[in-house]
């Protein structure tokens, strides 16, 4: 790889943690609902390309609110595993596991996908799904790295990145010195950064559009199930963090883990990527073809 990410280094004195996980608690807490779980069902299906998930193994690196393993629970995925360093993400994907009536095939564990030990005990799936996590760990290579060591020779690797494609202007290295300062902020002078980041980013870009910012905050949800105001605060406090481009990322996916490219979503803050190893590409190629079949169906 030419290109370095910008990056949050391990072990920096000056590195800071946002609590992600109170984050995800207050999102469920305040904003679920069994249409939120249906619009992430369908994002994740729609991007796999597949009907259903029937008869796959389905491991949730990072799983945060829980929200996704749930969707994939509900697609018939024939078992969910579902791990989060953070002990609040567990506790809250704990609760949504008990609202669908405890089901033994969702398996939900702490850990960290830094951990090699942890990852040994896990078995290989044939989804290995990471969105928006693996740049918080502050080893984001490494992070890629031993979460694609999940997958097994027909496996598909869905995850998604902060692309530094889309942090230009202002660049990213701004957008990391105020996540420091987010962090290091009082409650009072977060929530004023929330509604500053809200005026200069939705509010005043929409309105320079012609467009209703007010609409788009109310059917932010319609995109993945998710809450504009908590992911604001993810986006603002979300630290370490490290940005990549889509190129260099698709080169490591092929040069390092010798991984090819089957789908990829980008023009957003995360790029969306599927990748599968050489051998699986015609099994899952099978697997879309029926997808598109049945949207004509």
């Amino acid at each position: 790889m030419t290109n370095t990410p910008l990056q949050t280094q391990p072990g920096d004195p000056n590195a800071m943690q946002f609590d992600f996980g109170a984050n995800w608690a207050d999102y469920i807490a305040k904003n679920f609902s069994e249409e939120r779980v249906r619009i992430s069902q369908q994002h994740l299906l729609n991007f796999l390309k597949l009907t259903d998930l029937n008869g796959k193994t389905f491991l949730d690196v990072g799983c945060g609110s829980g929200l996704h393993s749930l969707a994939a629970w509900r697609a018939g995925a024939e078992r969910v595993i579902s791990f989060d360093l953070d002990g609040n993400s567990v506790t809250t994907t704990q609760k949504l596991h008990a609202f669908s009536g405890s089901p033994e095939n969702w398996q939900i564990l702490q850990g960290s996908v830094l951990d090699a030990n942890f990852l040994a005990t896990l078995p290989k799936a044939d989804i290995v799904y990471s969105w928006g996590v693996l740049h918080h760990t502050g080893a984001m290579w490494q992070a890629v790295e031993n979460a694609a060591g999940l997958l097994h020779d027909e496996s598909v690797f869905y995850i998604a990145l902060y692309s530094k494609d889309m942090y230009v202007d202002p660049p990213a290295e701004y957008w990391l010195t105020v996540k420091r300062r987010y962090n290091s902020a009082n409650p009072l002078m977060k929530r004023w950064m929330v509604w500053c980041y809200a005026w200069d980013e939705t509010i005043k870009r929409s309105l320079k559009k012609r467009k209703n910012p007010f609409k788009y905050i109310l059917e932010y949800k319609k995109s993945r199930g998710m809450s504009y105001w908590h992911d604001v605060k993810d986006w603002l406090g979300g630290y370490p963090m490290d940005f990549a481009g889509n190129q260099e990322t698709v080169a490591f996916a092929q040069q390092r883990l010798n991984l090819e490219l089957l789908n990829i979503k980008a023009g957003e803050g995360n790029t969306e990527y599927l990748f599968a190893k050489p051998g699986a590409q015609n099994y899952w190629v099978q697997a879309n073809a029926r997808y598109c079949f049945s949207q004509f169906g």
